[in-house]
This record gives C-alpha cells, sequence and structure tokens, in this order.
C-alpha cells in the first residue's frame, strides 16, 4: 500500500466523519456517511460499525457543547431521558456483540419511516396535544412520562446496534412530547444519542477489536464538524430543519434497503 493511498484513506475517512458531525448535530444519520467509508476501504462490517461509534462520540458532545444554550432549562428532563439512552445503549452494544448482522435489517427501514411521519406529523399532533393540556390545565411532564422512556430506551438499544437515523427517531418522539420548539429539541436529542454513543463505545472498546486509526479520524473529524452543525442547525427555520429531517430519514431509508 502506497504513501499516497493511505493519505487519500486517511482523508476520506476524516472527510466522513466531519460531515458525519455535522450531519448528527443537525439531524443524525451520520453514520450513513461514515460506515459506507470504512466499509468502501475494506473494513470488516462488524470493525466498521465498532470503529465509527467510537469515533463518532466526540463528535456528538461535540455538537450538544454547541447547542448549549437551547439546553437551558432542561436539565430535569434531560437527566430523566438520559438514563434510558445508557441502558438502551447498553442493550444494543450487547446485541451488536452477540447476534447476527441481518437480526435488524427488516425493522430498522420501518422505524426510520414510522419517525419521519411523526416528524411530519409532529406539528399537528403537537398543537392538539397542546390544547388538549390547555384545555385540562396540564403542562409537560418533566420527563415526558413512561411512554416516552420507553421509546427513548428503545431508540436506545437501536442506537448502541447500528446508530443510523437514531436523532431521527428521537426528534420524532421528543417533539411529539414536549411543547419546546425544535431547537430545543434538538439540543436534547444531542445529549441522549452521545450518550447512547459513549456507552457502546465504552463496551466495544472492553470487548471487541478496534481500529484505531480509523476512529481517531472520524473522532477528529466529527469534533469539527459537530461545531460546524451546531452553527448551521441553530440558524434554520423549523420547516427547514423538518425537511431536512424528513430528505436524511428518507435517503437512510434507501440506503438500508438497497
Amino acid at each position: 500500500m502506497t504513501a499516497a493511498h493511505d493519505l487519500a484513506e486517511y482523508s476520506a475517512i476524516f472527510g466522513a466523519g466531519m460531515a458525519a458531525g455535522v450531519m448528527n448535530t443537525v439531524v443524525g444519520s451520520g453514520t450513513l456517511l461514515t460506515f459506507p467509508t470504512l466499509l468502501a476501504f475494506g473494513y470488516s462490517p462488524v470493525l466498521a460499525n465498532v470503529s465509527n461509534t467510537i469515533g463518532l462520540v466526540p463528535g456528538s458532545f461535540s455538537g450538544a457543547y454547541g447547542y448549549r444554550a437551547e439546553l437551558a432549562g432542561q436539565r430535569r428532563r434531560t437527566l430523566i431521558l438520559s438514563t434510558a439512552s445508557v441502558l438502551g445503549g447498553v442493550l444494543g452494544a450487547i446485541l451488536l456483540l452477540n447476534l447476527p448482522a441481518s437480526a435488524f435489517n427488516g425493522i430498522v427501514p420501518a422505524l426510520i419511516a414510522l419517525a419521519l411521519v411523526l416528524v411530519v406529523l409532529q406539528p399537528r399532533v403537537g398543537a392538539w396535544v397542546a390544547r388538549r393540556r390547555a384545555e385540562k390545565g396540564t403542562v409537560d411532564r418533566p420527563g415526558g412520562g413512561p411512554l416516552l422512556w420507553a421509546g427513548v430506551f428503545a431508540t436506545g438499544v437501536y442506537g448502541g446496534y447500528f446508530g443510523a437515523a437514531q436523532g431521527v427517531l428521537l426528534l420524532a418522539l421528543l417533539g411529539i412530547a414536549f411543547t419546546d420548539s425544535l431547537q430545543r429539541i434538538n439540543a436534547v436529542k444531542n445529549i441522549l444519542a452521545g450518550l447512547v454513543n459513549g456507552v457502546a463505545a465504552v463496551l466495544f472498546i472492553a470487548l471487541s477489536h478496534v481500529s484505531w486509526t480509523a476512529a481517531g479520524l472520524i473522532a477528529a473529524g466529527s469534533v469539527l464538524g459537530g461545531q460546524i452543525g451546531a452553527k448551521v442547525g441553530r440558524k434554520l427555520p423549523p420547516i427547514a430543519l423538518r425537511a431536512l429531517i424528513v430528505c436524511v430519514g428518507v435517503a437512510a431509508i434507501i440506503k438500508l434497503l438497497v
């Protein structure tokens, strides 16, 4: 393998990591950029998935830091939902290390499609929920209630296993459960997705083989991309952000089915 080939490979992985950092911060599904890139350079699927998950962790928290202003006043709900993400991420990582890769192939596109329907309907559903709460004199529950916790846990399982479009699923669930703006919801999404990747990464480091070169390149790129994504995403109006979510989700479904 020549030095020029190495440089091209490393540049491509770093670039994919940066693009994934931007995408994960704004919407999610950055894995759909980094995972295929690693496969293209000859990494096995499990090694690519493990190294990719570890590499994207710093970018997740970089994006969350960029959205720190939108996290104001959301500490309690974030802490409550974080338990669901952590537990789900642990279970998902264990499943990845013990089940065949084909185990979730049938359900993943369906989950993403459901998430997109929820994202599209979220304004109407959210308005209906807000009216019902106003009529009854109730407000958002601090943690969104047991159904949301279960949904975030299930999303964490999926995220720990593979993770593509995890952010889309979280945005859909949080958008229906809370009456906050989409930008504030996105800030919580970044924390929850980062926790899922983080706990999965710890298990992968302890129990699986890792390509530290690939993980390091993705990490460096995703940290930079996370900051860029925070600057871009915070300026997008709700309708543009929702349209971007739908476009990314449709691309994710196509990618997983082809």
